[in-house]
């Protein structure tokens, strides 16, 4: 009985609908659309738009307004059409123009956005939005230094436009202008403090200038607003490692991946927080799933400086860790160097050696992979090999300290008089242990 009824009162409301919309003037329909389109109900939007095309299909404003509704319902390809039709009753539309553009970035299509959006901004040269807009598109294209400008000519219009100021600030953090960023970030936040992106885009920028404390408070503010950010789930456990607080860096990693299964960067994040803990079996397999995601080609983390294997005997201990994460760009190669690292400590030389290999191939400028390379292939005995990683890796950063160190020490084995040398050069570079060694084989 009660679906009966509930059948009865859908048919009598679709009756009531058309029985409503029929009879009515040009006007009054395009009036019901744009009241439905405002209380979101889109589809109901567009019938009504369609109903006064057919009273009225020489009405620019008519096809506009239902290319916008297509829009919001993502039929990008329907809603170029109506702008196109829009655009064809009226060249001088602005506002179609910049619809069409909207409707070509969310298919990719930037170049052809540009064009719609230029047009847009030559007939209406105070629309803030149509600036916004363009910006972005350009930012997807990498150019910076055009999106900024379309974002200062947005916030020149609106100066208090909150989106506009977190967007400049993400372009100000593509030219590392972290400062500017800073600043941006905090307006949007005094405008609007709801918006979890400006807490997250503020934490980037503090973290991109080693206030990685700062960075954490606006991380969990992020997460408050929006607790399943993967994304800053990451970025909080990352600035966790950079404070050493890798069990709390770990939860956040963990975190991360139940919000996004398929994250080669927490897997990454949660490898190196697993091996500072001691736990490298289990790193090496987080490395291994971040490499088979294959995805680490964005923002990820890396170890800079060297791992603590040493080279001979007494002096082995003399290398000190000096391993930080930080954010990385290059393909995958910071994930096989890493992994590499948790092989070596693992005891399995050869395996580190050819994830070592992997990096480099990907890289061929990482200086700490060859280093690395070469500490192993002197603990297989392949003090040679070791000398050549050693000069790669100074050729690449000749402040290497050390690189020259070890080189040094190698050749002092093989009675080479120049490992003294080397010795000296890496106390120069501020390697201080090399002055004992110094004292102990050199004098």
């Amino acid at each position: 009985m009660k679906k009966s009824l509930l059948f009865l009162s859908l048919a009598f409301l679709l009756i009531s609908h058309f029985s409503y919309s029929q009879g009515q003037t040009f006007q009054e329909l395009m009036d019901l659309g744009v009241t439905q389109s405002r209380l979101g109900n889109h589809a109901m939007a567009q019938s009504y738009f369609s109903q006064a095309i057919a009273l009225k299909p020489d009405d620019a404003v008519a096809y506009y307004d239902r290319g916008v509704t297509k829009a919001n319902l993502k039929d990008n390809r329907g809603a170029i059409n109506d702008f196109d039709k829009a655009i064809e009753l009226n060249p001088k539309y602005a506002e179609a123009y910049s619809g069409r553009g909207q409707s070509k970035a969310r298919q990719d299509d930037h170049k052809g956005a540009l064009q719609d959006y230029n047009r847009s901004i030559d007939l209406n040269p105070v629309d803030a939005n149509a600036y916004f807009i363009r910006g972005i598109s350009k930012a997807k294209l990498e150019n910076y230094k055009g999106a900024l400008s379309d974002f200062n000519k947005t916030l020149d219009l609106t100066p208090d436009n909150a989106q506009g100021l977190s967007s400049r600030g993400t372009i100000k953090q593509k030219i590392e202008d972290y400062k500017g960023s800073l600043e941006d970030f905090n307006r949007a936040i005094e405008i609007s403090p709801k918006r979890a992106s400006s807490y997250s885009g503020r934490a980037y920028s503090k973290m991109k200038m080693n206030d990685y404390k700062g960075a954490i408070a606006d991380y969990s503010k992020s997460l408050e607003l929006v607790p399943e950010d993967a994304e800053s789930l990451y970025y909080r456990g990352f600035s966790k490692c950079q404070l050493e607080d890798f069990q709390g860096a770990l939860a956040d990693f963990d975190q991360a991946l139940t919000q996004d299964p398929e994250s080669a960067s927490a897997y990454y994040g949660r490898g190196f927080a697993k091996s500072r803990l001691g736990n490298t079996k289990s790193a090496i397999e987080d490395y291994n799933k971040a490499i088979a995601i294959g995805n680490t080609e964005n923002t990820k983390v890396v170890y800079t400086g060297a791992i603590t294997k040493v080279i001979l005997d007494e002096l082995r201990n003399n290398v000190q860790e000096r391993l930080k994460m930080s954010e990385i760009t290059a393909q995958r190669s910071e994930v096989y160097y890493n992994r590499g690292l948790a092989k070596a400590k693992s005891g399995d030389a050869k395996a580190a050696i050819e994830d070592y290999n992997k990096a480099i191939a990907l890289n061929p400028t990482y200086a700490e992979a060859y280093f690395t390379r070469g500490m192993v292939k002197s603990q297989m005995g392949d003090q040679r090999g070791a000398i050549q990683d050693c000069n790669n890796a100074i050729t690449l950063n000749p402040k290497y300290s050390e690189a020259y160190y070890v080189r040094g020490i190698i050749r002092h084995s093989l009675g080479d008089t120049d490992g003294c040398n080397d010795l000296s050069k890496a106390g120069e570079l501020g390697f201080t242990a090399a002055y004992a060694a110094i004292r102990d084989y050199c004098n």
